[in-house]
């Protein structure tokens, strides 16, 4: 029996089993966390939380992620170099906003978000993709592109890359740093998947290189208390921030989200943010290792490295058109992301993306059973992937 969905964004079809979809599922969003931290904030009777706010991001709140940031990454984050954002998303649009002019080139690795591929088309940016391997983006593969091109952003996901998994080594992280001044680009990092390691713990963020003042980490709370917070940071050198600070959106509309960042300062001061994270590794521990152990049953030609973290299983099916299959997984009720969706070159048309995260094992697993029979010997031959782009 198929769960029923809350009035939401999240609209499928009745019987719908999406496994491409990215977000956390309903039972794990802390609605009692949030109502006590709001409950606990209207308490104050202090009204100022509702007044236009500090550019950078309330003080109060920035000095609470701070604290909480310097245990989680065991180094010292200063609240000085964070700027509340309107989530990761929110961040990167702004960044290119300020940073970029249209037809000015961005790297990203390939494959990557391919949402964040929607917000550089609306900025008019070039788009080239750099290949990446088991340790994430080839570093040296981007030295060779700096030699011909020189770009204004890179963008990488450095840690349980969405869509791969993959986590960047640290030996990469410090080069790219390096590269990022030797060449003066931006390199920016969506690191929103760092705190989910459910089987190893992550490198040095990029936000550990933000001494480099070519260097910004963006994260948000997303993916580890609420989407719907819409709700942020970005941390950078200084000078970097005083760009973001002296804008004319935050001249005239004052910080970001000053209402949603004092209800969640409330949680982060009470520990209730580190607590949500042990939860959320707890339950997405064993729907991943689910995932796994149904994918080698029901999909025994998939070829995908196990991921250790985050929320993504990147599928390879060798000689299968993955978008012609998504077509024929929605007739069974079963959804995907397939592989083109994350290229800007137009390929990785036999990959796919899978998440584990919305989803219990039981429907995770009556998902893979659908998708298996879109993969019978009788439909294979509608499904062929062309070779152009492998």
């Amino acid at each position: 029996m198929l769960p029923s969905l809350p009035i939401t964004q999240i609209r499928l079809p009745p019987g719908m089993i999406d496994l491409g979809l990215g977000d956390p599922s309903f039972d794990l969003l802390p609605l009692d966390l949030l109502r006590q931290a709001a409950a606990d904030c209207f308490a104050r009777r202090d009204p100022a939380f509702l007044q236009y706010g500090l550019e950078q991001g309330n003080g109060h709140f920035r000095a609470a992620l701070a604290d909480f940031l310097s245990r989680a990454y065991d180094l010292p984050v200063d609240p000085d170099r964070l700027f509340v954002t309107g989530g990761a998303s929110g961040g990167l649009d702004l960044l290119c906003s300020l940073f970029t002019r249209p037809g000015e080139t961005v790297f990203v690795e390939e494959p990557t978000y391919f949402l964040a591929l929607r917000i550089f088309a609306d900025h008019g940016l070039q788009v080239i993709s750099i290949e990446t391997d088991a340790e994430g983006l080839i570093v040296e593969a981007l030295e060779d592109r700096l030699k011909e091109v020189r770009p204004r952003l890179t963008y990488v996901i450095p840690t349980f890359q969405n869509p791969s998994g993959r986590t960047l080594s640290i030996e990469r992280r410090a080069r790219l740093a390096e590269l990022a001044g030797e060449y003066d680009f931006l390199l920016v990092a969506d690191e929103v998947y760092h705190f989910l390691g459910y089987t190893r713990q992550p490198p040095t963020p990029i936000a550990g290189y933000t001494q480099n003042k070519n260097v910004i980490s963006l994260n948000s709370f997303s993916k580890i208390l609420a989407p719907g917070l819409r709700l942020g940071w970005l941390q950078a050198e200084p000078t970097l921030l005083q760009r973001l600070t002296g804008c004319g959106l935050l001249d005239s509309g004052g910080g970001l989200n000053p209402f949603t960042s004092a209800i969640v300062r409330e949680i982060v001061e009470r520990g209730g943010l580190a607590a949500n994270i042990e939860r959320l590794k707890t339950a997405y521990a064993p729907r991943l290792a689910f995932m796994d152990t149904a994918l080698r049953r029901y999909l025994p030609a998939a070829e995908y490295a196990r991921p250790e973290g985050g929320f993504f299983f990147w599928v390879r099916l060798p000689g299968i058109a993955t978008a012609a299959l998504r077509r024929q997984a929605q007739t069974h009720l079963v959804d995907l992301r397939p592989g083109v969706l994350f290229s800007s070159r137009n390929g990785l048309d036999d990959y796919l993306r899978l998440s584990f995260s919305f989803y219990p094992e039981a429907e995770i697993e009556a998902g893979l059973q659908r998708l298996a029979k879109c993969l019978s010997k009788e439909s294979e031959q509608s499904l062929q992937a062309t070779d152009k782009h492998r």
